[in-house]
């Protein structure tokens, strides 16, 4: 009898990555798909889909490069409706706090007759870290058009915890998991906590998203990407997720990690030093 194969969609990021250490780390036999992989996996060309599909038992979710963008919603329900057709039986989607079109993502897995789990995750401390926000805490000035909205940012280890539990053991089915950090934040709050355990002097300055997007179109950072970082932080981080949840508790039945671990440890890597 052949053990059951876990598909990752998504493997080499955040999230992605850390479910598969942790999947493995059990023994379980884990399958990564992504367009480099045999066979290929892209959101863009869903003619690869049922090959990669083709084999697994369950599969996390993790679309690139976000919810929001146009095509997604229909994305996740055509993946849904061909994971059945392949005897897929359990599907565990990352979505987003605050993002309409998450939620209609959602829908779309919920409706499709598949086993589902459901990971609706805010704004992950690794952003910080291993993300975008990464080069301006390294030079000593991070710029952003946010300013005192706060956030519940949340650890991407947590989030990978409660996926691993949702494929590994029963009673996550027909679940939303809401996950949050355990306390609201402000962006310039995060850098300061970050100055602190370097003892650099790193600096949070706010613009307006006008001057911010211009910042990026200098830069040459692709018109796409431009367009998701302006909804971003113009809708989701316009103050409607301020709130914490206690998804990670129903998960776990543990409490989620606090920033200030994250910040001890990551500082600990030297990633935030100034690399000039």
């Amino acid at each position: 009898m052949r053990s059951e194969t876990i598909l990752i969609l998504g493997g080499n990021g955040k999230t992605g990555r850390r479910v598969a250490e942790r999947l493995t780390a059990k023994g379980k036999d884990v399958r990564l798909a992504s367009r480099s992989t045999v066979p290929a996996f892209d959101w863009t060309d869903p003619s690869g889909w049922a090959a990669a599909l083709e084999g697994a038992d369950a599969a996390y979710i993790s679309y690139q490069p976000d919810l929001a963008v146009p095509g997604a919603v229909e994305a996740i329900g055509t993946l849904a409706r061909l994971a059945i057709e392949k005897g897929v039986k359990h599907l565990i989607l990352l979505s987003v706090r605050g993002e309409d079109e998450a939620l209609a993502a959602e829908e779309a897995l919920k409706h499709s007759g598949v086993a589902y789990t459901i990971i609706r995750a805010s704004w992950f401390f690794q952003n910080f870290s291993e993300a975008f926000l990464l080069e301006g805490i390294q030079a000593g000035e991070l710029i952003l058009p946010v300013g005192d909205v706060r956030d519940p940012f949340i650890d991407a280890d947590d989030i990978a915890d409660v996926a691993v539990a949702a494929l590994t053991e029963p009673g996550h089915a027909a679940t939303t998991y809401e996950v949050t950090g355990p306390r609201l934040m402000t962006f310039g709050g995060a850098v300061a906590e970050i100055a602190r355990q370097t003892g650099r002097d790193i600096r949070f300055t706010t613009v307006e998203i006008g001057d911010y997007v211009a910042m990026l179109e200098e830069a040459q950072i692709p018109a796409d990407d431009i367009w998701l970082i302006r909804y971003l932080f113009t809708s989701v981080l316009d103050g409607r997720n301020q709130s914490v949840t206690d998804g990670v508790v129903q998960a776990l039945g543990r409490p989620p990690r606090d920033f200030a671990d994250f910040v001890r440890k990551t500082a600990a890597t030297g990633v935030w030093e100034n690399l000039k």
